[in-house]
């Protein structure tokens, strides 16, 4: 009897963790300008020196940068960013469905949305905790500039890493873990959720083929001072780069699953 097919065998959670992990950073590189335009975007306004260049919009931020810090600080932050991926892309993807499964009955055929909420928020919570430390290091990275005779606190990922902990703490690289745990709950819960229904669905209406299944000081400083839309700021590069990063993370993770299976030994069901 034939042993089953690469989309008839279930990816394990290695490859699972794997392809996420993978998925996620190819992501990341394509997408990593508008990420540092969000960040230059949301921080805008901390330089008070006449000279501080105001950035407008997604794409006058980013051409603003690359003329006047060079192409490359687009890039600023990237080995931190790949880290961050690594850590934090690869648990809250990979895990989730390891972790579906825990939540769900055991009787149940398919799992419940309560059950991939559960999942979703657990797995969310853990790898954000895991991965804040390569956060901090990519946003302050990115948030630098040698502009105006400003010289660089952090000379690349390793020292930025070495200077936060030796005089911050330790506990520096986990500074604004409440507000990213916050934030990256919600969005990962939404955004694995509705990804795993949307798939459940167009697979079961055959429209999608079968092997593809697979704080607040600070706050109201921000509020008196710029008003509402301070906390907006950065919205358009932000929802760009979810948006783009995305589609090309889920499209990469669901591929190089088949393509791991593939490669994988396949079951002999021969009795």
């Amino acid at each position: 009897m034939v042993g089953p097919t690469a989309s008839d065998v279930r990816p394990t959670m290695t490859v699972k963790i794997f392809s996420a992990g993978v998925a996620a950073c190819a992501a990341d590189v394509i997408t990593f300008p508008l990420d540092t335009a969000k960040v230059r975007l949301q921080i805008q306004g901390e330089c008070q020196t006449s000279k501080a260049i105001r950035y407008k919009g997604v794409l006058g931020t980013i051409t603003t940068l690359a003329k006047t810090e060079g192409p490359m600080k687009l890039y600023s932050g990237l080995p931190a960013g790949l880290q961050r991926q690594i850590s934090f892309a690869s648990l809250r993807i990979g895990l989730y469905d390891t972790v579906q499964e825990f939540f769900s009955t055991g009787k149940e055929t398919t799992a419940s949305l309560g059950s991939k909420i559960a999942a979703g928020l657990t797995t969310g919570g853990v790898a954000v905790f895991i991965g804040q430390p390569t956060e901090v290091v990519k946003v302050r990275l990115q948030a630098q500039s040698h502009l105006h005779g400003l010289k660089p606190r952090y000379t690349g990922t390793y020292h930025a890493y070495r200077i936060i902990a030796t005089t911050e703490g330790l506990t520096g690289l986990w500074k604004g873990t409440t507000p990213n745990l916050t934030r990256n709950v919600i969005i990962n819960c939404t955004e694995l959720v509705t990804y795993d229904l949307m798939k459940a669905a167009l697979v079961k209406n055959k429209l999608l083929a079968g092997q593809y299944t697979s704080v607040p000081n600070c706050a109201m400083t921000m509020l008196t001072k710029e008003g509402p839309l301070a906390f907006f700021k950065g919205f358009v590069p932000s929802f760009l780069r979810l948006g783009s990063w995305n589609v090309i993370m889920f499209v990469c993770f669901e591929q190089l699953k088949r393509e791991l299976m593939k490669s994988g030994p396949t079951v002999d069901c021969a009795t």
